[in-house]
């Protein structure tokens, strides 16, 4: 009696097991490395209210979102904090012309194909794959970003959408804005994100 509600039980819960303490739910949901410089962006995105595209700046254009180099970070710390001893390797790498080794946080596998610009242009916004960063003083992954959470996205994208003038805005909210994609004045068209292999995979 035991064996025969034990197999089947067994099986069931190493399934589950696998299906969840495997994924990018578990394993990647909260990733949170230590970074060489302690940059807050509670502070930088969130108090200051920078807009993410002046350290990412190529995210509107590019596939990839760039990191800032030194020069941008010395636009504002040659003058404000300019002798604290936690920004020593940034003064460094400005002096050196060496980029600052940042841990990067965000990794898709090599085999998935993700253009930042594209996401952008369409109108998804920021907080939707990488959180409320304006709220982590230490940036750590949101979402799995795995494939299935990519393709509910993809089959159905209305949710993330919003105007393009508030997607690096990340206390927007649709529903709170009441705002219709199908609507937008400023949108020539609906996007219409592949599900196929061939989308992400290149």
């Amino acid at each position: 009696m035991f064996v025969v509600l034990g197999i089947p039980t067994g099986i069931i819960v190493a399934a589950f097991s696998v299906t969840y303490w495997f994924s990018p739910e578990f394993t990647d949901v909260g990733y949170q490395p230590d970074q060489p410089v302690p940059f807050s962006h509670a502070l930088h995105a969130g108090e200051l209210d920078m807009d993410c595209r002046y350290c990412h700046n190529t995210v509107e254009r590019s596939a990839r979102a760039a990191v800032p180099s030194a020069e941008t970070c010395m636009n504002c710390h040659s003058m404000v904090k300019k002798d604290s001893e936690k920004l020593a390797p940034i003064r460094k790498a400005f002096e050196t012309g060496e980029a600052v080794a940042w841990n990067r946080v965000h990794l898709l596998p090599d085999y998935a194909y993700f253009d930042h610009s594209v996401h952008l242009g369409a109108g998804v916004g920021c907080a939707s794959c990488h959180g409320r960063i304006d709220q982590m003083e230490v940036v750590a992954q949101a979402e799995p970003l795995s494939m299935g959470w990519c393709l509910e996205c993809h089959r159905n994208p209305e949710p993330n959408l919003r105007p393009k003038a508030e997607i690096t805005n990340m206390a927007w909210n649709q529903m709170r804005e009441g705002y219709n994609p199908h609507e937008d004045p400023d949108r020539t068209r609906m996007p219409n994100p592949p599900q196929h292999c061939s989308g992400c995979h290149r």
